[in-house]
């Protein structure tokens, strides 16, 4: 049974984050190295979240390749590293505060429910993936080699290339900011 907490995270995450998201606009006062730094240092992120979607039947089967085979949750592995990048980005300390305990605070319960539904919807798939794959940073105890390998008609399916265009977006923001100070 979920949590009440649980819940409204679930529910809270994406107005959290578009919060945040806005107030990262108008606070964030890159620098050319900041900006570059923080841009590469997001862009793994960005890969690792097209990459999970691209290996993802959501609610169809559990996902256990690509990088599924690694780590149970690699979407939100992925917008930890693009918030970290963002943050560098913008160069200021305060927002990269404000996000990892956006992220703890809202997605670690997030997970945690995601798995009650996942051992609900995969029981038997689920339990030896749990105990053979770490749930959230990769440690090398990985999953068995099996799942489908990555397919662009799910990476399309699971609309993964809007983190890409955001990526692209803030990134373009970022710069015009930057040119406008």
């Amino acid at each position: 049974m979920d949590s009440g907490y649980a819940a409204w995270a679930a529910r809270w995450r994406v107005p959290l984050g578009f919060a945040l998201g806005v107030a990262y606009l108008v606070f964030a006062q890159p620098t050319p190295s900041f900006l570059f730094a923080g841009g590469l240092l997001a862009l793994p992120g960005v890969l690792l979240r097209a990459w999970a979607a691209g290996c993802l039947d959501k609610n169809q089967r559990l996902a256990n390749g690509g990088p599924y085979h690694y780590t149970r949750n690699p979407l939100y592995l992925g917008s930890l590293i693009m918030g970290v990048g963002f943050a560098v980005a913008g160069r200021r300390w305060p927002l990269l505060l404000a996000f990892l305990i956006l992220f703890l605070l809202v997605y670690w319960p997030v997970m945690r429910r995601e798995e009650g539904f996942l051992r609900r919807q995969f029981s038997e798939a689920y339990s030896p993936y749990a105990q053979s794959v770490p749930m959230f940073f990769p440690t090398g105890r990985r999953a068995p080699a099996s799942g489908d390998p990555f397919r662009w008609s799910r990476y399309r399916k699971n609309r993964e290339y809007q983190a890409a265009l955001g990526y692209v977006a803030a990134l373009a923001f970022l710069v015009l900011k930057m040119l406008l100070r």
